[in-house]
């Protein structure tokens, strides 16, 4: 029986984007986390259900005009007062596939759940500059290391 469920919401407008969605999916599912339910969900298909149901989450977003994507503003918009009340504490982690610094983009997000009262696991990932082979790599890093977290009760 799984026990908690790993909620991921990530805007993916590219193939880039995607491939690293699909990294941090695969490092969530590693086969050395078994008591983990992991779901994805596009930020325009998931809702308040969806935070209320997960243990913890993992926000993943790009950079559009120093700011996050209108797909993942859109989702915090509808699920802030469902959830205000009801998630506080909810561990999470952000990456963020940025073609400048993701500065505001990273400060944008971190305003909404520090609203929340949501929990970082560690400092936002910043996928910065040209798109390289190396950042699937550490989205898998994240996925492994929040669905760990979870399992093992660290967060």
């Amino acid at each position: 029986m799984i026990g908690k469920h790993l909620l991921i919401v990530a805007n993916t407008p590219s193939e880039n984007t995607r491939l690293l969605r699909d990294a941090v999916i695969r490092g969530a599912r590693s086969p050395d986390v078994e008591d983990v339910e992991v779901r994805a969900l596009e930020p325009l298909r998931a809702g308040p259900e969806d935070v209320l149901a997960a243990r913890g989450i993992i926000l993943g977003t790009t950079e559009n005009l120093g700011y996050m994507s209108g797909a993942l503003k859109d989702f915090f918009d509808r699920i802030y007062y469902p959830c205000l009340d009801r998630t506080q504490g909810l561990p999470y982690a952000l990456y963020v596939r940025a073609g400048h610094d993701g500065t505001g983009t990273c400060r944008a997000v971190t305003t909404i759940v520090t609203g929340l009262r949501w929990s970082a696991v560690r400092e936002p990932l910043v996928l910065r500059g040209n798109f390289s082979s190396e950042f699937a790599g550490q989205c898998e890093e994240l996925g492994t290391l929040m669905a760990a977290g979870l399992e093992a009760g660290i967060f």
